[in-house]
């Protein structure tokens, strides 16, 4: 199998073995094979330790919906596999979460060839950095975006209307509301490699400022379930924080000499 190689000035772009390195599509093709075998594995390991924690695990995402309700008020179910189906999702997600920085430094071996040769030492800060990120989102949206729209939901309920809100339907709001905010929060860790492989600059982002401000509180429409510009700008005001921060970051660590081979 003949190797991947590309022209010198591509190589000082990508880093001085090339954008796969010297091995060939085959091997590139098997190293992926293992590192997901083995965050599969990872994430079957934590899974069994979220099945061991798994009442805690559950009352505690079901936390800010029951504080919502009435006192008397539950959640409920209709479909027979319903509890049973929610139980093992949430094991499955706290396997994802327990594993999370073994998963992200499988990522960084993945992804290490195409990384300028200067930048790899920089393989604990990404796990670190990108662990930190989802954490940090997923927080948020508990403590802060998840619990509000709750009550807003919640506020409608008269005794002409009765809300009784299905486990499901609560779970899966929850589940694309974190995961959407724990991608959000990688933006500081993506614009610090960016800046360090001299991709972006801090004065690009800070032009770019006013167009980022329209695009985050249109994404933030789109993603909210609700059409209030207080949840909008829930929603909003992290992205713009985040936006900011990495104008700094930027700032700062986007001054060093390029990674690459200049010569």
């Amino acid at each position: 199998m003949p190797l991947v190689r590309f022209p010198q000035r591509a190589r000082r772009i990508v880093g001085d073995e090339g954008l796969l390195g010297d091995i060939s599509i085959l091997e590139r093709l098997d190293d992926f094979r293992k590192r997901i075998v083995r965050a599969l594995l990872a994430i079957a390991g934590g899974a069994l330790v979220g099945f061991a924690l798994i009442d805690r695990i559950v009352g505690f995402i079901l936390g800010p919906t029951r504080r919502a309700l009435p006192v008397d008020a539950k959640l409920i179910y209709t479909q027979p596999g319903e509890a049973f189906g929610l139980y093992v999702q949430v094991a499955l997600i706290a396997g994802v979460v327990f594993a999370m920085p073994f998963i992200m430094y499988q990522l960084w071996r993945l992804i290490a060839p195409i990384v300028p040769s200067g930048a790899r030492r920089f393989a604990i800060p990404f796990v670190g950095f990108t662990t930190l990120g989802f954490v940090a989102g997923a927080a948020f949206t508990h403590y802060i975006a998840f619990p509000y729209m709750m009550m807003f939901f919640a506020s409608f309920n008269t005794p002409e209307l009765l809300f009784r809100p299905r486990l499901d339907d609560v779970f899966d709001l929850y589940t694309k509301m974190v995961l959407g905010m724990a991608a959000v929060f990688q933006m500081p860790t993506v614009v610090f490699f960016l800046a360090k492989m001299r991709l972006i600059t801090a004065r690009f982002l800070w032009r770019s400022f006013r167009y980022a401000f329209l695009l985050i509180f249109i994404a933030a429409a789109v993603i909210t379930p609700t059409g209030d510009m207080v949840t909008q700008t829930i929603f909003a005001a992290p992205m713009v924080a985040l936006y900011l921060l990495s104008v700094a970051i930027a700032w700062i660590f986007g001054k060093d000499e390029p990674l690459h081979d200049s010569s």
